[in-house]
């Protein structure tokens, strides 16, 4: 067996932090803004946070030249990204090592609403226009209490510019591109300020078409969202609209042999699918005193219309959500606490259409209370608790409806060891059930038990006047994890099923760091180094399927003349297991990207490479075939993009 030397590095954690303290004691006062986030239900200082929490700004994703939500979180923070099913540049993402079912051990919540489906279909996020996007917010490991079921490996959470609630002037700005794949890309983004008094109006559209890097890949995409809101001086209230289509083709997956020869080719020709997600919700804020009160509600429709290798599969989903929360803030003899309640609503319906059609619902209720204290030297205690009422049911498994109460718990302290330097430390409990598709898919006589987790993270965070470093150690120890395990009955043959995976762990570190040289250079890191791991049972000792043990994000940005900036980045991605037994590999990968803009007046003219140099590559396989990874989906060539933006 080969001998993990993970432990040896987290050990060195401590001596790295140590070597900090000099340049922190040297370091001039902090002339940086102060990073305000939003993941904690209400906003507030990320520094003396008992947790990890990672932000990527509009400036950044526009200078990076991402197209989408997903593609910005993997370009700029490194998390690890497997291409979907579909094309219009989705992909499901992983922030903590949990492979397959990284989407149902995460959430995502877009402008306060929780955005995350109840089956296996994946949460989309290519389809919001990426122009509307403020601020995106990873939220690292358990956020169980804020944001109940579902959240293990934490939380993602994107602000649009309208979302964020500030009054801004009138504007507008367009932005076309065209490249390789014989993409082309329109969007156009626009806010009306001070229409009316405080009524300010938001509005941006996106429209892409690509034949993509396969045969029976081209896609075509068309996204909108319009919000109309009144600011005022205690508070605000608006109505939001939000709309997707996406018509993509189906290429299917390749054995490895395929992939070698040409990766470029379909073993699907006829595959198609048709997505369709409408948005409408309301929100309000409002200042008390010492009292902030904040709502929002959202109804969603989806739907899907597909064929695979001849057979239709379509659907509809129906979800409604509600939250309302409440935060009080007070000082008293140099103590200062924070205390948020509120309670979480959500009802999810999919009706499955066809012959063999089912119907699946899903209600949660869920209330929570979380406190911050902190004492007069700084220091700041946290504890927060949620119950949470889970019921779901379908047709297909008529007598194992899932109705339960799971709690989730966690206990926080952070303190400014130094002046720039606060170290900080948490642990809880986090959970999730099974999904309408899991539980309905199981082996005979099964029913699967709750998902529990424990989770212990320590962490160190330097702020100082030219960047920023973070260094997280965490620990997540699973009970009954729920999974697909293609050999779940070993006793008789293959036997593919859902079920409970013996205890499994997932650990490691996570650096983040930026850094500027000087006035026209800076550096970004993001760095991980994991480990998912069956701690007992049939497969003790092996990795978790898809699951690469380390990656790394390292940008750059210079500003080489006035008018004139380069931004580029590498990323890459160790070797991962698509198969339980371990019995063979897929490769890593490095990739690079680099974009050169020009400013003139109101104008930005850019040209991009994704994947510069061309690597042959692929993020997704599902299983092992004669020693080699097999149902490969492979990764686009470079991709080349000229384009143009005016402001207005």
């Amino acid at each position: 067996m080969k001998v993990s030397r993970t432990p040896g590095r987290l050990a060195r954690l401590p001596l790295a932090l140590a070597a900090l303290v000099p340049f922190a004691l040297s370091a001039q006062p902090a002339a940086l803004k102060e990073t305000v986030v939003t993941a904690t239900r209400f906003p507030e200082p990320a520094r003396p946070l008992p947790f990890g929490v990672s932000v990527i700004t509009a400036q950044e994703i526009e200078r990076s030249g991402a197209a989408t939500i997903n593609e910005a979180l993997m370009r700029i923070l490194g998390i690890v990204g497997r291409q979907d099913l579909f094309g219009g540049g989705e992909y499901n993402l992983d922030l903590r090592g949990f492979g397959a079912t990284a989407d149902n051990n995460q959430v995502i919540i877009v402008d306060g609403v929780r955005l995350s489906e109840s089956d296996l279909g994946g949460t989309r996020l290519a389809g919001i226009p990426i122009e509307s996007v403020e601020r995106i917010e990873v939220l690292r490991g358990s956020g169980a209490v804020l944001y109940g079921e579902g959240a293990t490996a934490g939380v993602i959470v994107v602000t649009t510019k309208a979302g964020a609630g500030v009054a801004r002037p009138a504007g507008a700005s367009v932005y076309a591109g065209a490249g390789s794949f014989r993409t082309r890309e329109l969007r156009a983004d626009a806010n009306m300020g001070g229409v009316g008094g405080g009524l300010m109006l938001d509005a941006s559209a996106q429209k892409r078409k690509s034949d993509n890097h396969r045969d029976n890949f081209r896609s075509d995409l068309d996204a909108a969202a319009v919000t109309g809101q009144w600011l005022g001086e205690s508070g605000r209230v608006g109505l939001r609209v939000s709309q997707e289509d996406l018509d993509t083709g189906l290429p299917g997956a390749l054995t490895r042999a395929q992939f070698d020869a040409d990766p470029r080719q379909t073993t699907t020709p006829n595959d198609f699918a048709r997505i369709r997600g409408e948005r409408v919700g309301a929100f309000g804020e409002l200042q008390l005193g010492e009292w902030q009160l904040a709502m929002d509600v959202s109804q969603r429709e989806k739907t899907l219309r597909s064929e695979n290798s001849g057979f239709p599969f379509d659907y509809d989903i129906d979800a409604d959500n509600a939250s309302l929360r409440a935060r009080h803030a007070a000082t008293f003899g140099g103590f200062a606490n924070a205390l948020v309640a509120g309670f979480d609503f959500a009802s999810w319906e999919r009706n499955v259409l066809g012959a063999f059609g089912t119907r699946g619902t899903q209600t949660n209720r869920g209330v929570y209370v979380k406190d911050d204290l902190t004492l007069p030297a700084g220091t700041r205690l946290s504890a927060g608790w949620r119950t949470e009422r889970v019921r779901k049911e379908t047709t297909a498994a008529p007598d194992q409806p899932l109705a339960d109460r799971l709690n989730a718990w966690d206990l926080g302290a952070s303190h400014p060891v130094l002046r720039d330097v606060t170290a900080y430390v948490r642990v809880g409990r986090s959970f999730r059930l099974a999904n309408v598709d899991e539980f309905s898919f199981t082996l005979p006589g099964v029913q699967l038990r709750p998902q529990t987790s424990r989770d212990t993270e320590v962490g160190a965070r330097w702020v100082h006047a030219g960047g920023s470093v973070e260094a997280r150690l965490f620990r997540s120890e699973l009970t009954d994890e729920i999974g697909f395990d293609p050999d779940a009955l070993a006793t008789a043959g293959a036997t593919p099923a859902n079920l409970n995976f013996d205890p499994t762990r997932r650990e490691g570190l996570e650096v983040d760091a930026a850094h500027a040289l000087s006035p026209t250079l800076a550096l970004r890191l993001n760095a991980a180094v994991r480990r998912a791991t069956f701690r007992s049972g049939r497969y003790a000792g092996n990795d978790v399927p898809l699951v690469p043990r380390r990656t790394m994000a390292l940008r750059a940005e210079w500003v080489p003349a006035a008018q004139h900036r380069v931004t580029g980045g590498l990323n890459w991605v160790s070797s991962q297991h698509p198969d339980f037994a371990n019995t063979c590999s897929m490769p890593s990968y490095t990739t690079a990207d680099l974009r050169y803009a020009y400013e003139w007046r109101n104008a930005e003219f850019s040209l991009g490479a994704a994947n510069l140099f061309d690597r042959k590559y692929f993020t997704q396989a599902f299983r092992c075939a004669g020693g080699e990874p097999s149902a490969i989906f492979p990764e686009p060539g470079r991709a080349v993009t000229a384009a143009v933006r005016v402001r207005f």
